[in-house]
């Protein structure tokens, strides 16, 4: 397949890389754009705080069923979406476990807590950022949106989430499985689900299609409103990383649906 297809429709200047895991090592399948700018995140940031907090799981420093944010709710809820909180609020606008609603405020509390009420930059830098070598990425605001990095950072960090340096596959797995599956919801700027997918601050396919295109129900990553996003697919062994100099809006409401699965085809033509 032709990879020239990958910045057809987007608008400014998009960084992209494709990747898949064959033979035992990492192939770079396609590229696009300047992989060394550092840009906005946004909310695959959220992705650090999933990944660092199953860390402090597995290293037994932290309880998934820990009671936090409001009253019946865990930091399991909170990583998933499902603590009853909502968007910006530090009340809930509903019970946990009822509904997914979508929380940077949820987010922000759950690193906080993992974070031991040290300083979060700190925190996401030694248990994730330094280790991967990630020289270019660091948190600059909060942890449900404010990480800087480079695109080529990125796809490291993605390729983590398939082949896991930092810790177990197993415990990989429990973040990527989804939380409460029975929970409707809302996908910021794709609208209701029913149900909508979602693990411990993964973002999971499920049944719903969207940004994810044709991708497995198994697939799970996250995607931003600077118009970044992160995609992977542990069985195909493949994932896909953007960033852009637009932000998220209808030109990629239209164009990721298509575009994801087109780069998906190309990770397996790999």
């Amino acid at each position: 397949m032709d990879p020239s297809f990958l910045a057809v429709g987007w608008p400014g200047e998009p960084a992209i890389v494709v990747s898949a895991w064959r033979a035992g090592k990492w192939q770079t399948v396609a590229t696009h754009g300047d992989l060394d700018a550092p840009r906005a995140w946004a909310s695959v940031s959220k992705l650090f705080t999933a990944m660092a907090g199953a860390l402090e799981v597995h290293d037994g420093r932290a309880d998934l069923n820990k009671a936090l944010g409001p009253e019946g709710s865990t930091l399991a809820h909170l990583l998933a979406h499902a603590s009853g909180l909502g968007l910006e609020s530090e009340d809930p606008v509903a019970a946990p476990g009822t509904k997914r609603i979508y929380s940077n405020h949820g987010i922000d509390v759950a690193a906080a807590h993992l974070a031991g009420g040290g300083d979060i930059a700190t925190w996401l830098d030694e248990r994730v950022i330094n280790p991967l070598s990630l020289t270019s990425t660091r948190l600059r605001g909060r942890a449900a949106e404010g990480v800087v990095g480079s695109t080529r950072d990125l796809s490291t960090f993605a390729r983590e989430w398939v082949r896991p340096t930092l810790t177990t596959t197993q415990r990989r797995d429990v973040t990527a499985t989804i939380f409460l599956p029975e929970l409707v919801g809302i996908v910021p700027g794709f609208g209701r689900f029913s149900p909508c997918a979602w693990g411990l601050g993964v973002e999971i396919r499920g049944e719903k299609y969207h940004w994810m295109g044709d991708w497995p129900p198994s697939s799970f990553g996250h995607f931003g409103r600077s118009g970044a996003l992160l995609l992977v697919n542990v069985q195909e062994g493949i994932c896909l990383v953007a960033t852009s100099t637009v932000e998220f809006g209808p030109w990629a409401r239209d164009l990721w649906p298509a575009w994801s699965s087109s780069a998906r085809h190309l990770a397996l033509s790999s």
